[in-house]
């Protein structure tokens, strides 16, 4: 479990990573996670807000994207440490594709 961020006065988080194969594109499966947040009744009000699953895309094979629409990897893969240390369980060896540093080494130097 992790304290929030942004918007402190709402419950802890339980994080999990999961890694996928997938036939979509990076476009495609943001908008995928989109419908499933929405199905289970997320609402999108204010930023940082209380809501009860967020999913997010941190990278998509070692593509680089930036637009209003998508920006992968996650912008905010540094600030968190949860998501460092859930990535370096699971593939330590993988390399940020921006920093040129692997899970491991950016886990260790967080």
């Amino acid at each position: 479990m992790t304290k929030p961020v942004g918007n402190i006065h709402q419950p802890d988080f339980l994080n999990c990573i999961v890694e996928c194969d997938t036939e979509m594109n990076s476009y495609e499966l943001m908008h995928t996670l989109l419908n499933i947040e929405k199905k289970m009744g997320r609402e999108r009000k204010e930023k940082w807000g209380s809501r009860i699953i967020d999913l997010d895309i941190l990278f998509f094979d070692n593509e680089v994207i930036d637009t209003d629409v998508l920006k992968i990897p996650h912008p905010e893969i540094m600030n968190r440490s949860f998501i460092l240390q859930l990535m370096n369980e699971l593939a330590p060896e993988f390399m940020h594709p921006k920093l040129n540093q692997t899970m491991e080494q950016l886990y260790e130097f967080n």
